[in-house]
Order: structure tokens, then C-alpha cells, then sequence
């Protein structure tokens, strides 16, 4: 029997599958500059989106990304995802699952919060930090909708809001919780060894007293990630109204789960999906390392024996881009604007 047809058939549906799963898109790579809207000087952030340009290897501040710099934004109109990164930490940290998306059609602003970065710890254990990283959210929606490169591909829908680790927090703030500031407070009181939530034993610096969470409503949907989020109760929640989709390592070394985590999908008004990784720490979300990062960081790079970084964020993208699809609706490509015509 000739085995020949029936192998070429099943090379032929491979590739075809595999062509199926692929992004349609290369990711582009953006660098958007905004006001602080705390004291109006300069913010940073990456935009990466949907491209049909020409993607090369380049290294940014220690972390290797495949990216078309300021390349075409493909023919569409694109949702919006901010991302919020964790205390002292860097967008870039989540370069890949940004990537990712902009590959599947979204265009995913990834903001460097002043004060509270790698470069930058002068807004650490403050009022203005707790409070102002929403408000930087919200200032970089605004941001992208108003950017000549960006803005004319954009819909006009909700937008989605990635929060790891303290940008959870900020997330959950951006979308109507209210942080109860008494439980800060207790919990260092009957944890006072967590060094990383208790580093001003659980008393905020009151540098800017007059400022309050504010919620935009232009946030439709959350996915959170070891999400920072012992201050808030169920009271302190009330006002989120947004679907979420959690992640959390049941090895996480730097968070508290039942603090953290484990309560807030118990607590939220909306169900969120919820979902635990075996063995997976804190930096897990973190994406994967290269050689040089791990001889550079080696306490974020390696992972408990037997759990695959790799692994977990290929699932990581395709489950954020479906839940995103889901809940903001998916890009729409090849339409263009009116407005995108004239540029």
C-alpha cells in the first residue's frame, strides 16, 4: 500500500493548522510620550499593535523583543488594552504576552508609572502612588485615542486593563474598587514580616491628601495576574462591574494567596474566572528569559523544577486574547476609518 498520499494529506492539514493558529499580524512597536497627570511632566509608554511591517530582534533596557519600530498599524479598527506593571517594575516585563496580542489585533498600551518603576522608587509606600497609577491608566487611554499613529485605528469600545502584581491593584481601582486603607494597615499588624506589602508598616505617606480612587468608565474587562489586593473587602469592591479573568502561582513567594488572590475571586460582584498554576511563583508572568537574563536576574528568571514559564504563557496569550475577544469584541481588520484615510 502506498503511504505517500496520506502522509503529504497530514503534512498538508499540519501546516494549515498551524497557519490557523498563527497571528495574522507582526507586532509594532510605538513609543508613545504623555503628562503625568500628577504633576504634568513627562510619562513614557510602549504601544505595541497590530503591523504588517517587516519585525526584527532588538534589545530594550536588558529585554529582547520582535518588534517593527513605528511600522505601519495594519488596515482595522483595534481594541485597547492598557497594561500596569508591578511595584518597581518595568512594561517591558510583559513584553511578550503584549506582543502576542498586538499580533492577534489589539493595540496594547504598556505605561511606565513615574515615582514606581526600576529606575524610579520615590512614589513607594505613598498616597500619590496608590492613587495616582489609576489616573496614569486613564491618562494613557486618552493618550493612545488622541495620538495621530494610534487613535485612527483604535474602536470606540471599552478598554481592557492588564494589571501584574500592584498594577492589579491599579486595575481594580481604574474599575470602581475603593481601597480600605484600615485593612493595609491590619494586615501588616498581624504580618509584619511581608516585606514587600508592609515595607511602610502598612501606613500610606499622606504626600497628596486631596487625592481619591477614580474609576473610568471606559474600562470594560480585567485580567489580573498575582494580582496585589488585600485592601479591598467585598464593601471595597462593590463598584466593579467589569468581567475578570484572575491568574495566580500557588507558589507564589511574594503575595499572600489568601489574602490576595484566593479572597478577591470570592469577593468581586462579577464571578471572575479564576485560575491557579500549579507551582508557579510570583515572577511566572514575567516573560520568559534569555541567557543573558538569567545570569543578570537570576531570582526572577528561575521557576520551581518541573513548571514551564514557556509553556504557561503560550496559554497565557491565546486565553487573554479569546477573553478579550469575548468581553471587548475582537479587532475588525481591513476597515478603515475615515479618519485613518487621511493619514
Amino acid at each position: 500500500m502506498n503511504r505517500t498520499p496520506v502522509l503529504v494529506a497530514c503534512l498538508l492539514l499540519a501546516g494549515l493548522l498551524a497557519r490557523a493558529d498563527a497571528a495574522p499580524w507582526v507586532a509594532g512597536l510605538h513609543h508613545l510620550q504623555l503628562a503625568d497627570p500628577l504633576d504634568a511632566r513627562p510619562m513614557q509608554a510602549l504601544a505595541f499593535y497590530p503591523s504588517t511591517g517587516q519585525a526584527h530582534h532588538i534589545r530594550l533596557e536588558g529585554y529582547p523583543l520582535t518588534v517593527a519600530e513605528d511600522a505601519p498599524v495594519a488596515l482595522g479598527q483595534f481594541p485597547l488594552l492598557v497594561v500596569s506593571h508591578g511595584n518597581t517594575g518595568s512594561p517591558l516585563a510583559l513584553h511578550d504576552l503584549a506582543s502576542a496580542l498586538a499580533r492577534r489585533g489589539f493595540v496594547v498600551v504598556a505605561l511606565t508609572h513615574p515615582g514606581d518603576n526600576a529606575s524610579d522608587h520615590s512614589r513607594l509606600g505613598t498616597l500619590s502612588n496608590l492613587y495616582g497609577r489609576p489616573l496614569q491608566v486613564s491618562a494613557a487611554i486618552s493618550a493612545a485615542r488622541a495620538d495621530s499613529v494610534l487613535g485612527p485605528y483604535l474602536n470606540d469600545g471599552k478598554v481592557g486593563v492588564i494589571g501584574y502584581s500592584a498594577g492589579g491593584e491599579t486595575a481594580l481601582i481604574v474599575s470602581g474598587a475603593q481601597p480600605d486603607l484600615d485593612r493595609l494597615h491590619r494586615y501588616c499588624l498581624e504580618r509584619p514580616g511581608d516585606a514587600d506589602a508592609c515595607k511602610t508598616h502598612g501606613v500610606l505617606i499622606a504626600d497628596r491628601s486631596e487625592l481619591t480612587a477614580q474609576a473610568d468608565p471606559r474600562v470594560g474587562a480585567l485580567v489580573l495576574m498575582a494580582p496585589l489586593s488585600l485592601m479591598f473587602g467585598r464593601h471595597a469592591l462593590s463598584g466593579v462591574h467589569v468581567p475578570a479573568l484572575i491568574y495566580s502561582g500557588d507558589n507564589d513567594q511574594l503575595l499572600a494567596l489568601d489574602r490576595n488572590a484566593q479572597a478577591l475571586a470570592r469577593k468581586l460582584p462579577v464571578t471572575p474566572d479564576y485560575r491557579l498554576l500549579a507551582g508557579a511563583g510570583h515572577f511566572i508572568f514575567m516573560a520568559p528569559c534569555d541567557a543573558e537574563q538569567h545570569a543578570r536576574m537570576p531570582v526572577v528568571c528561575k521557576d520551581a523544577e518541573g513548571v514551564d514559564r514557556r509553556q504557561i504563557h503560550h496559554s497565557l496569550q491565546r486565553e487573554t486574547a479569546d477573553f478579550f475577544s469575548q468581553t471587548l469584541g475582537g479587532p475588525e481588520p481591513g476597515e478603515r476609518s475615515a479618519a485613518a484615510s487621511e493619514h
